[in-house]
């Protein structure tokens, strides 16, 4: 089945989306809510996305799937007329999906815990090595003191359900990072030292 179209400013083989459509599920981005559990372009927003079982019927709408289930049923998520979000595991293997990740409304990718940074890795991949530049979204353990880290290597929504962390965000104190050991994207110049570079504007 060939891609369909992209809208202007969407990835490429995103799954273009009808004014009517996008207006029933309140666009990619989700309408401004206080309540609503992702945190994308400086306020809490609503999900237009429903996470997908590992089987099963999907029902209508925005879902995110799980690689596994993408690799058995890919033909047929392609040709469902809603947007596909794919869900991945920190440190889990790009290379299968490769071809497909600008398909993707938007990627997940799970925190499993404080101490696990793998999924720190895979969004470095995602944005630095396959060029990926829909949404990629942090879900999981998410917590005030690491979306700073999650933002600079790519993440810019956020599942957000720890309370602490929800108040931080709404009262924007969010701490920044200004020193760091190992510049990432566009900071990374060659030639450089690699030690105690300031954040540059």
């Amino acid at each position: 089945m060939p891609a369909p179209e992209a809208e202007p400013g969407r990835p490429a083989g995103a799954i273009a989306l009808s004014p009517a459509a996008a207006s029933a599920w309140g666009g990619l981005t989700g309408a401004a809510d206080a309540k609503g559990p992702i945190w994308k372009a400086g306020a809490f927003r609503l999900d237009p996305f429903r996470s997908a079982p590992p089987m099963g019927e999907l029902g209508e709408g925005p879902v995110i799937v799980a690689k596994a289930r993408w690799l058995s049923e890919r033909a047929f998520l392609l040709a469902r007329p809603a947007p596909v979000g794919l869900l991945l595991e920190g440190g889990a293997s790009l290379e299968d999906v490769a071809e497909d990740l600008p398909r993707f409304a938007l990627i997940a990718v799970t925190f499993p815990k404080f101490s696990d940074g793998r999924a720190f890795s895979t969004a470095r991949l995602l944005r630095e090595k396959f060029a990926y530049r829909g949404e990629l979204r942090a879900v999981g353990n998410v917590l005030s003191d690491q979306i700073p880290f999650m933002r600079r290597v790519g993440f810019d929504a956020f599942e957000v359900s720890h309370a602490p962390t929800r108040h931080a965000l709404g009262r924007g104190a969010l701490a920044e990072v200004t020193l760091y050991y190992q510049p990432v994207g566009a900071a990374a110049e060659p030639g450089t030292r690699p030690w105690l570079r300031g954040k540059r504007g």
